[in-house]
């Protein structure tokens, strides 16, 4: 399995639920679990924390220690877009992007509130 869509269908059928079921827990339209499942289409990032909680786990979750990936997959896990977590962390979008990229380190004080953030 490469896809979200591959562990949906698969996780739907052990359930042993219908699109139509499944769509309802989203809040999609049935054809929009068709889409996953044939991955057509991915998910929105704002599903992802709903599809995680029906997985009873990430089947994507790397173990890293760079920090950059860290963020990354601290946003993807919770849906939030770089607005939105640089908005909760307080700062720039732009700073929050650079880190993400490791063009720099928050600062000491930053780092405290990131690392309360991400609890690691």
């Amino acid at each position: 399995m490469k896809t979200w869509g591959d562990y949906i269908k698969v996780r739907r059928l052990d359930l042993k639920l219908t699109k139509r079921q499944l769509s309802l827990k989203f809040n999609v339209d049935d054809v929009t679990i068709y889409l996953w499942e044939k991955n057509r289409v991915k998910p929105s990032l704002a599903q992802i924390p709903k599809i995680i909680e029906f997985l009873g786990r990430d089947p994507f979750e790397k173990q890293t220690e760079n920090l950059g990936e860290k963020i990354r997959e601290y946003r993807r896990i919770h849906g939030l877009s770089q607005e939105k977590l640089a908005e909760q962390l307080g700062i720039d979008p732009t700073t929050l992007a650079g880190w993400e990229h490791d063009q720099h380190r928050p600062t000491r004080k930053l780092f405290g509130k990131v690392k309360a953030t991400f609890a690691f």
